[in-house]
């Protein structure tokens, strides 16, 4: 063939041949997903004190990472339409929500929830 008749440079023409060569069957199977276990207990508790007066929910002795108790924290925030935040490991929203956080809690897996 002359240089006129010849297709531009194809980089991927030589891949052509390697879909030949793949083995015929199922594809492979993916691994399971892990599926994340939920902490066994929790405690909730209203606390007032070293806030002027203004009632905060204390999740307390999940047993998270705390890349997951940013998860849960920014889930329960949305759930309850109230601020929150983490200090010293444990999961603070702003208000009463004893009953709510525990409802939610059990939800999400935990099997011990203690309401103080």
């Amino acid at each position: 063939m002359s240089d006129e008749k010849k297709p531009f440079h194809n980089p991927f023409g030589a891949l052509a041949g390697l879909k030949d060569a793949l083995p015929k069957g199922e594809p492979p199977k993916p691994p399971p997903a892990k599926v994340k276990k939920a902490p066994p207990k929790a405690v909730v508790r209203m606390e007032r004190a070293g806030r002027n007066g203004k009632e905060v929910t204390v999740i307390e002795q999940l047993e998270l990472s705390p890349k997951d108790k940013e998860a849960w924290l920014k889930q329960l925030k949305s759930s309850l339409g109230c601020g929150g935040a983490l200090e010293e490991g444990n999961l603070v929203v702003q208000g009463d929500h004893r009953e709510r956080v525990a409802a939610w809690l059990t939800k999400q897996g935990v099997k011990q929830v203690s309401v103080g």
